[in-house]
Order: structure tokens, then sequence, then C-alpha cells
């Protein structure tokens, strides 16, 4: 049977999308897809439709690499809205219970994001794309359905108030992949008594990159570029695939060992870490892929263009 060719343009880098609200992550990797004709292009893990900001969207070769992304921390801003509590824990839901914001002050807010730092479980909401017997929680959810699910743990790095004008409060988010922002949200509605609910989130930071110092793009830019006559202009917004995994060392490989890491053999490396993932360099400096170190000392193949 013949092989299907990819149809579209070879191209390969990381686009720091700033996804606009009340689109899909999938919807808008779609639109850069086509954007940019690629042949291959995927995301680094969803962002509701009712939240904004970084989706770094990886084409071609950059897709190998995605999964790196997905495991990594995330940062966001969101605020909360006091005295409220809906079906979703967003804006988005139907309100369940309202209560009054009383009782509390700047003071004690700070003391209840202080308890959530640190490894916490987590149990993801009944609307996540959470998997129960092959089904995704939220589509049994829009069924009036509710399933029992296990807890995940997670880790908030730091959790910063950065306003208090009540009933909102505005939060700065650093934590580990898997967090729910709207679950942790709505805990510390329940912890100051009053419930609460996330009225605006956006992401600042996946990775290495985050706001403001990482370029975002926005698809209407995307898209005016897109009408030029000439690719190389869109291309110019892609970053190296290797930028996302810049928090690793480097190992420059000689000709023999570059040849026999492509052949799926561990290999040694003079003056290499001890333990870790690697990032690995060809003689010419050229981005090869990602290795891990073994017990023996050994580089090993994980991932390679």
């Amino acid at each position: 049977m013949a092989r299907r060719r990819d149809s579209g343009r070879h191209v390969t880098g990381i686009l720091l999308l700033d996804k606009p609200l009340g689109l899909s992550s999938n919807d808008a990797l779609q639109r850069v897809k086509r954007f940019y004709q690629a042949a291959k292009a995927g995301h680094t893990g969803s962002l509701d439709p009712l939240a904004t900001g970084l989706l770094p969207c990886c084409l071609g070769d950059a897709t190998k690499f995605s999964a790196f992304l997905l495991d990594a921390d995330k940062r966001y801003r969101v605020r909360v809205r006091l005295g409220v509590t809906t079906t979703t824990a967003d804006a988005e839901g139907e309100v369940v219970e309202t209560r009054p914001v009383v009782g509390f002050d700047e003071a004690r807010v700070r003391e209840v994001l202080r308890g959530f730092l640190g490894g916490i479980d987590q149990m993801p909401p009944m609307y996540s794309a959470v998997k129960h017997q092959g089904q995704r929680l939220y589509k049994l959810a829009r069924q009036g359905m509710e399933v029992e699910r296990q807890t995940r743990r997670i880790e908030i790095f730091s959790l910063d108030l950065l306003s208090f004008e009540l009933p909102e409060i505005e939060l700065d988010v650093h934590c580990s992949k898997g967090t729910y922002v709207r679950t942790l949200a709505e805990e510390i509605g329940r912890e100051l008594g009053c419930g609460g609910y996330v009225s605006q989130l956006r992401r600042t930071g996946v990775g290495p990159y985050a706001e403001p110092a990482a370029p975002f793009v926005t698809l209407d830019q995307v898209e005016s570029m897109s009408e030029d006559e000439t690719p190389q202009r869109l291309d110019a917004l892609l970053l190296p695939l290797d930028s996302a995994l810049g928090h690793w060392p480097a190992v420059k490989l000689s000709a023999d060992a570059a040849f026999y890491l492509g052949q799926g053999q561990a290999v040694l490396i003079p003056q290499a870490p001890t333990e870790g993932l690697v990032r690995l360099y060809d003689a010419s400096s050229h981005f090869v892929g990602v290795g891990t170190i073994l017990e023996d000392g050994k580089v090993q193949p994980k991932r390679l263009i």
C-alpha cells in the first residue's frame, strides 16, 4: 500500500501563540497550521475557550518535543469572583450558590493562599478533559452526570495576591502540570467561607517561556503575515525547537557518537553530566535531539530529529 504523504510545507519551529478569548485550543492550532500551510502541527496543553494567553504551537519536527512542554510548569494570572459558585467553577457555568463576601480582610486572604503552597491533592473537576471509562468528563457533566474521580498530586510553587478589590481578587499562580486553576479558585473561596469562581484567566508562562520576555504572537499577526507572498516573514516568528529545552545541559557529539546515537545506541561522552536529560548537538552545533544519562554514564537517545 502506498504511504500517505503529508501535505503542506515542512516548516519546523515553535510559535508562542497568544490564544484569544472564546476560541478552543484546537481551533487556534488549526488556524496556525492553515496560515503556515504546515504539514504537521500540535499544541502543548489545552486552554479553556474562556482563557487567553500562551499556547505554544509546535510545527514540523517540533511536534516530537511537544511532550516536554506539556510536562513543564505553568504560570497564570487569574481573577477570582468571590461569593458565587458555579457548576463549572468559571463564568460559563450556572450559578449554584451566592454568599456574602464578609468576615475577612487582605491579611486573611494571604494567610489562606499560603496554605495552598507546596504539594497538594487536587480533584479534577467534572468539567475537564480527563477521561472516565473512555469518555471525557465534561461530556458526562453536560448530561447531568457526576462520577467518582481520583485525586491528583500537584504542586503550587508560588501563589501571590496581585489585587484585593472585593468581591474580586487577582492572583499570580506558578504551578506544576495538571493543575486546575478553576478548582484552585473554588477551593480558595471555600476556605474563605464564601465560595468563588474564575472570572478571568490568562496563561502567562509555559516552561522557559513567560511574559513579558517571551515574544507572544497573536492570531491576527499570523493571519496578516500569511497574506504576504513570502513565507519567510511568517517563519521568522518561530523559535528554534531547542529553545524549549534551554534549562537542560548541552552535550556536543563527535561524528562517531552522533552516528551511533542515531542507530539507537548509548554512547560514552567525555565530560557529560552524570544524570538527567541533556540536549544533543552534532559537531556543527546543530540540535539533533534529547538524550538521558544512564547509570553507567552513557548517553542514551530519548528523542531524535
